[in-house]
């Protein structure tokens, strides 16, 4: 009778959940449409010479307000889509023996039962220095989690390693052939050229803390407590890096390697295209530039190929229409997808730059063959009641580098002369 009680809760709970995302996205379209006709207006007056700055005012303050509604918009999406780690159903008696022991250490601190559990196991640098792993399904969750919030990571390769540093060699120069006859002699071809990238990883920390009293509360499932603590602050940290990290300590970031013009361009550096005027778009038809960046790719990315911009140049390009009129930005067509621009996926990166003299707020490419993600497996906490009395801090820490593994598959936009 209870589990037929508590089942209807949770319909209920996710029926509201559901109603509550449809009519946010609902609200979303219609400021849409909203936007649309007040920019038409603004744009037929300034084809008339005769703009108004309260027409320019009303578009820009929808403009905002579109942007604050696919913020909530997608807080819900994540939060809808976001699974709760159960209690049931845990997998093998390993995982479920790993799993209380893990809570026995967060709840009161004993590590006796992790630590005979790591010794068993040999796993490599687990000490009570070094903190504990968290369970494998704890883990797992983790990286569901920031596959979903951070945006480089959800269009990037991920590779998981057992080692600090994951190379991977690539062909400089592939081996000669040619056409021959028959009965022709075949001559000896050269050998390919090899090198070498490297992606070292990094550590990644955030230090959730936590009251006694929910410590002591054996409701509350600290599993999913620290994966959610925790997944906001390493989002924030990875998007940043992946972005325009030095790799010092860090992963590097696509916007930190060598850029030149596509024209000369050449391997190790990412190839751009200028849009002419510096800090801004062309005056006359200022969607060419958009374009040529979109066909400066090799048509195999093309095809995989996302735009990467923070949310001011996306309200920028929100305003563009084609030649016949239409407009170039598209609105996500269901809950949780992306909008599109001129028919690709736009990814929401707040750590790209804004608009402005020499800057480079667009990337367009195919990230999964572009720009590697190379996660070190584990996931360690560290419990510390020492610190920061009367709070129990939980130092979290897991090791993730990056870095471009293909430098043909990413191309970026300059706001600039030339």
């Amino acid at each position: 009778m209870t589990d037929a009680r508590n089942r209807g809760v949770l319909e209920v709970k996710s029926a509201g959940a559901g109603d509550e995302l449809a009519g946010a996205f609902a609200e979303f379209m219609t400021s849409f449409e909203a936007f649309k006709e007040a920019n038409d207006e603004r744009l037929k007056k300034i084809e008339r010479r005769s703009a108004d700055p309260l027409t320019t005012e009303k578009v820009e303050r929808i403009s905002a307000a579109l942007d604050e509604q696919k913020k909530a918009l997608d807080r819900l999406v994540l939060k809808k889509g976001r699974p709760a780690l159960g209690r049931e159903g845990m997998g093998s008696l390993a995982h479920l023996e790993h799993k209380q022991a893990f809570e026995g250490y967060i709840r009161s601190g004993d590590d006796r039962q992790l630590r005979a559990l790591e010794e068993k196991a040999m796993s490599y640098g687990s000490s009570q220095d070094g903190g504990y792993l968290v369970p494998e399904e704890t883990e797992a969750e983790i990286g569901k989690r920031l596959a979903a919030i951070s945006p480089i990571r959800s269009i990037a390769s991920v590779r998981q390693v057992s080692t600090a540093v994951l190379k991977k060699p690539f062909a400089v120069s592939g081996p000669a052939t040619g056409w021959v006859g028959e009965t022709a002699a075949r001559p000896e071809t050269a050998s390919s050229m090899l090198d070498e990238l490297s992606f070292p990883t990094a550590e990644l920390y955030a230090m959730p803390a936590a009251t006694q009293a929910l410590l002591e509360d054996s409701v509350v499932d600290l599993d999913a407590w620290i994966a959610g603590e925790i997944e906001t602050a390493f989002a924030e940290q990875e998007g940043a890096a992946f972005v325009g990290g030095d790799g010092v300590n860090k992963p590097r970031g696509f916007l930190d390697y060598p850029q030149v013009n596509d024209l000369t361009w050449s391997w190790g550096n990412v190839g751009y295209v200028a849009t002419g005027t510096d800090g801004a778009l062309p005056v006359e038809a200022p969607a060419d530039v958009l374009v040529d960046l979109v066909y400066m790719l090799k048509a195999g990315y093309r095809q995989n190929a996302d735009w990467v911009m923070n949310r001011k140049t996306q309200a920028a390009l929100r305003k563009l229409k084609d030649g016949d009129g239409n407009y170039l930005w598209q609105p996500p067509a269901a809950p949780g997808s992306r909008a599109m621009l001129m028919g690709f996926p736009v990814v929401e990166a707040e750590d790209m730059p804004d608009i402005g003299s020499g800057t480079i707020p667009i990337a367009f490419g195919d990230f999964a063959r572009g720009y590697l993600v190379v996660d070190r497996t584990g996931v360690r906490v560290l419990r510390d009641p020492y610190s920061a009395k009367p709070y129990v801090l939980f130092y979290t820490t897991k090791r993730v580098g990056g870095g471009i593994q293909n430098f043909e598959a990413i191309k970026l936009l300059k706001f600039s002369a030339g």
